[in-house]
């Protein structure tokens, strides 16, 4: 995520409203374990609203699923955003959201090679 809130640094802050963010309605976590609610939880607590989430180019919420949480549960009708115009390239490709928590994945960094080789 440093890297996307680095590209979003300079970015105009809007106020979105909370019910316009479409991912509230859906599955965004997978299945979770009681631990995992324990962590998510703790994140919620510690999650600082100052901060404005960041939204693709076509409203999905890229960084900030937390803080959308923190304003439903605080009754907020907006929350502060950020918004990309063009999609950044991604950090990794070839592999599914889930494979990147895992140390064993196939997903291959986004690096550019270097210039002469194939």
């Amino acid at each position: 995520m440093d890297r996307l809130v680095e590209l979003a640094r300079n970015f105009t802050v809007k106020q979105v409203p909370v019910d316009s963010i479409w991912q509230i309605d859906t599955l965004h976590w997978g299945p979770i374990t009681p631990r995992g609610l324990a962590d998510h939880l703790r994140l919620l607590g510690e999650t600082d609203l100052t901060y404005p989430i960041i939204l693709s180019r076509d409203g999905r919420v890229m960084d900030g699923m937390h803080r959308v949480v923190k304003a439903l549960l605080q009754g907020r009708d907006a929350i502060a955003a950020v918004q990309f115009d063009v999609e950044p390239e991604p950090d990794f490709r070839n592999c599914r959201p889930e494979d990147l928590y895992e140390e064993t994945s196939n997903c291959l960094p986004d690096i550019p090679a270097a210039p002469g080789s194939p």
